[in-house]
């Protein structure tokens, strides 16, 4: 693999670290600004739907610089947001911070998704959009931990500035380590949203949106979950974290090792067995030890769809990757959005901390049921080419009936 991964993956190190470890310190924000727990979930939801909006945008934006400048670019706009968050006067000025900071995370992603793949041979996609992916997977096992032990410690405004730290380290590492490319020429609104009229596209965004969302629906409330119903202290959310963020690892890695020889059985496996385990923390979330286990378990399940999914989507929008690929980062935080927003309103109805888990059992359970019709349609796609096809359309829909 080439060292210029190295860069995207410290980049997606800060990012990873800011949009997770505000999971661990819900209760600090919450307690300083005086709101209610599920209204600090907003810092999740504002984030996520910041990402979801930034990605498209930032995304079109970029297409009039190179993709080096733009990763950078998209660098200081992460640190500006983090800093905002860091000084925060009140909940609001937070929030917005928040979404400043979300605002890169999509287009870093998917124009990163694009570059890093444009890197390797082709059956070696996968695997690099995986390396990215691991800056973000190891943020979860170092970044998050330890942020959410410093803002337990020392308040959780000096996270947010070390997160921003992480920022610079991350600009200086793009600028460095990813070379020159020419800035993309050709490129035009119209050709990059003709990609979105291919049915395969949208449903593998909806299965990101589904099965994603399944983990946040868990994970958004875990530090009330496993201090109010396991029995854990507020110190041990840190290293239960850190388990997290080794499932995301392992799964991520995975993901991307079985994505390119066989993508779909990857999907149908891992939504499965995530749909199951989040309906069993209903259960495991009331035992110390099976909670812990089951927490990696959501971690590994939930990030081996990550280089599956996204490289579905690269696949799919063969001819315009680079803004279906930003969109479908916000796919994934779209799942943490509504998986969030879902995971409040079921505890605000007296349902309790483990409410969210069913939610969560629910969104994979229906990203499993859209990766067996979209696998069901691509086979007749690809029967249907195999003769004469009828009122095709001009996409090229049965062009990657490659899995």
């Amino acid at each position: 693999m080439p060292l210029a991964l190295l860069a995207l993956a410290i980049g997606a190190f800060g990012i990873g670290t800011t949009e997770f470890v505000i999971m661990g310190l819900l209760p600090e924000v919450a307690a300083d600004f005086q709101v209610s727990i599920p209204t600090a979930g907003f810092l999740v939801t504002g984030y996520a739907l910041g990402v979801v909006l930034g990605a498209p945008l930032m995304t079109l934006l970029g297409t009039r610089v190179t993709r080096k400048r733009m990763l950078m670019l998209l660098m200081g706009l992460f640190i500006v947001g983090n800093l905002v968050s860091a000084l925060a006067p009140v909940f609001g000025v937070m929030l917005a911070g928040r979404v400043i900071a979300s605002l890169a995370h999509g287009a870093f992603f998917g124009i990163g998704s694009v570059v890093a793949a444009d890197l390797v041979a082709p059956q070696k996609k996968a695997g690099a959009i995986a390396m990215m992916f691991t800056g973000l997977t190891v943020a979860n096992v170092v970044g998050v931990p330890l942020g959410t032990y410093i803002g337990q410690s020392a308040g959780w405004r000096t996270t947010f500035v070390i997160v921003a730290l992480l920022g610079v380290i991350g600009l200086l590492g793009v600028a460095k380590l990813i070379p020159e490319q020419p800035k993309p020429e050709g490129v035009r609104i119209r050709h990059e949203l003709a990609a979105f009229r291919n049915a395969q596209v949208l449903l593998a965004m909806a299965m990101t949106v589904l099965g994603f969302g399944g983990v946040f629906a868990a994970i958004t409330y875990i530090t009330p979950m496993m201090t109010e119903i396991a029995g854990y202290s507020a110190s041990s959310v840190t290293w239960l974290l850190v388990l997290f963020g080794l499932g995301m690892v392992g799964g991520n890695l995975v993901g991307g090792r079985f994505a390119d020889p066989h993508l779909m059985p990857m999907l149908y496996v891992s939504l499965g067995a995530l749909a199951v385990v989040l309906g069993l923390f209903t259960v495991t979330a009331h035992n110390k030890v099976a909670a812990a286990v089951t927490i990696v378990l959501i971690g590994a399940l939930g990030f081996a769809t990550v280089p599956p999914l996204q490289k579905r989507v690269l696949d799919q929008a063969a001819g315009a990757p680079t803004l279906a690929s930003a969109v479908n980062i916000g796919a994934f935080n779209l799942g943490n959005a509504l998986s969030a927003w879902l995971g409040g309103l079921v505890i605000a109805a007296g349902l309790g901390y483990t409410a969210p888990n069913w939610v969560g059992a629910v969104l994979a359970a229906s990203a499993l049921v859209l990766a067996v019709v979209s696998s069901l349609l691509e086979r007749r796609t690809s029967r249907a080419a195999g003769g004469s096809v009828v009122g095709s359309t001009p996409e090229p829909v049965a062009a990657t009936a490659r899995h």
